[in-house]
């Protein structure tokens, strides 16, 4: 009876040693996983702004084309007068 109790004893310690291992891997996963997420959602946030930027930039170029025409149309037509 007492080396069953011990060979219970012994299963029960690698049992605790297994379990700790699987969830200190799968915690290590776990953490990695969040990381790549983060680092892929700071990729994606820079490309968005970045885009954002040229598609500002190209409108205010073409409203200051814009207002360029139109003041240049406006003073011809002063000229005319």
């Amino acid at each position: 009876m007492a080396s069953l109790k011990k060979s219970f004893e012994g299963l029960k310690g690698s049992s605790h040693s297994a379990v700790k291992g699987v969830t200190e891997t799968a915690v290590q996963a776990a953490q990695e996983a969040v990381q790549q997420v983060a680092d892929s959602s700071k990729e994606t946030a820079n490309a968005v702004a970045q885009e954002a930027s040229k598609q500002s930039q190209a409108a205010i170029g073409k409203a200051a084309d814009k207002a360029t025409e139109t003041i240049k149309e406006l003073g011809q037509k002063r000229e005319t007068k």
